[in-house]
């Protein structure tokens, strides 16, 4: 995997295929994933070098799906927080919090979207721990490590030592689709593959995982519109 770095960064997967001939690109309209194909012999250096020669029409392409309009987060916006939408308005005291269908964010007008997407990252993590470890014990597993990312390609992953990755603007999802994401990689834990044997897991642990990864394929690209900095 190779990470092409900017705002947002772009996590590309490298594939060699003995069919390849020459490198090419390709983005998934479900859910953003992009694919940097490559011949077998082909060095890693000059994929990345032809990734970095296609930067302008792969952020284009990305920015083009549905749901990818920039929205800026400030105040009097809507944001939706763990599926909830809140409208921002100026609070007082130190804390961000919610108040029925607002969150109050107190401070200079002009730090907003840094602060709540400080905010955010915090709940998020805690939100994903949680669902990691609930899942990692039904399946008598441990993962070693959580990481938050912000990332167009993929909503989370597992590495081979165990590793969780996930992107903390899940925490915008509803929670069943937070939880279905927690769920998906957990179970990697048990089979790091995506076999019939991994799905069962998933099922088990996570029987509507179907109508979860349905919400975003079809809203996922929603969450990554909003900009919570100029």
């Amino acid at each position: 995997m190779a990470v092409l770095p900017g705002s947002p960064p772009v996590e590309v997967h490298l594939r060699r295929s003995a069919r390849a001939r020459r490198f090419s690109l390709r983005v998934s309209r479900l859910d953003g994933k992009v694919t940097l194909s490559m011949p077998l012999r082909a060095r890693e250096g000059e994929a990345l070098a032809f990734l970095k020669g296609h930067e302008g029409w792969l952020r284009k392409t990305l920015e083009a799906m549905p749901g990818s309009t920039p929205q800026r987060v400030g105040l009097g916006a809507r944001l939706p927080v763990q599926g909830q939408e809140l409208t921002i308005l100026p609070g007082t005291g130190r804390r961000i919090r919610v108040e029925g269908e607002t969150l109050l964010v107190p401070g200079d007008p002009t730090s907003v979207g840094p602060r709540v997407a400080a905010w955010l990252k915090v709940l998020a993590r805690d939100r994903l721990a949680e669902a990691s470890a609930r899942h990692a014990a039904a399946v008598d597993r441990r993962f070693s490590a959580i990481a938050l990312r912000d990332t167009r390609s993929r909503w989370g992953s597992c590495s081979p030592d165990g590793r969780l990755m996930y992107s903390w603007r899940l925490i915008m999802a509803p929670p069943t689709v937070l939880d279905y994401v927690a769920a998906h990689e957990v179970a990697h834990l048990v089979e790091l593959n995506h076999s019939p044997a991994y799905w069962a897991v998933v099922s088990r642990i996570c029987p509507d995982w179907k109508r979860q990864r349905a919400w975003l394929h079809d809203q996922g690209q929603t969450l990554h519109r909003l900009r919570f900095q100029d």
